[in-house]
């Protein structure tokens, strides 16, 4: 069974199509690339699948079932921006996520945090923005999660950041789930990635694996995705 099968799936903000009837099945076991520029529906998707949206029309299912409180205990999810609690210290959180997460790790996670050197009653508005971003990575990725939704975690990072960020991935993923990352920044990730989906305008524009595009189209991921969207710009 896919751990994510949407059918139709529409998102409308008012005027606005978000998405616009999205047909899409993700087995497990592959670490996919969703791709395209902003605005191209990317975090919409995602937000859907965590269940933080609910669809205009259509349907997106995980594991077979709508997203629910019963999903969550499935997905690790990574949004875009800081979600954690600023006065919390890295002990506090680890307590908080071993709370609601019947799969968290703590010891992957604690493993993951001493290799960064990182005290345990260091509060979160006492770190860098680097810092930040990594130690909400390590606790996404040490679920043992049936799909892991990471929506932009190398934007606005340094490229020491990225390297460490895109490491712990692969590193860390349970093997038999699904990892969907999105991002604009192709050429960081794509040596990490699987599968990529190509998103333009709400829709699904293509769909391959990383071994396909370099053997028929003798370029790189990253390369094509600018030669496709040029054409569609243009």
């Amino acid at each position: 069974m896919p751990i994510l099968q949407c059918q139709g799936l529409t998102k409308n903000f008012g005027s606005l199509c978000a998405l616009d009837h999205v047909d899409l099945s993700i087995e497990p076991g592959r670490i996919i690339g969703l791709l395209g520029p902003n605005g191209s529906g990317k975090t919409t998707l995602i937000k859907l699948a965590n269940g933080l949206l609910q669809p205009t029309s259509g349907s997106i299912l995980i594991d077979g079932c709508i997203p629910s409180p019963q999903t969550h205990a499935l997905v690790s999810y990574l949004p875009e921006r800081i979600a954690l609690v600023s006065w919390m210290n890295v002990r506090q959180l680890m307590d908080f996520y071993g709370d609601f997460y019947a799969d968290f790790q703590r010891e992957a996670a604690e493993r993951m945090i001493a290799q960064l050197e990182l005290p345990l009653n260091q509060s979160l508005k006492q770190m860098s923005k680097g810092t930040r971003e990594k130690l909400q990575l390590i606790l996404t990725m040490s679920r043992k999660a049936r799909l892991y939704l990471l929506d932009e975690p190398i934007g606005g990072v340094d490229p020491a950041t990225r390297d460490y960020i895109l490491h712990t991935i692969i590193s860390n993923y349970n093997p038999d789930a699904a990892v969907i990352i999105s991002t604009h920044l192709i050429a960081d990730v794509e040596s990490v990635l699987d599968e990529v989906i190509f998103v333009n305008r709400g829709r699904i524009a293509l769909r391959s694996t990383v071994d396909e595009i370099r053997e028929k189209q003798g370029m790189s991921v990253d390369a094509y995705f600018r030669e496709v969207f040029k054409c569609w710009e243009n």
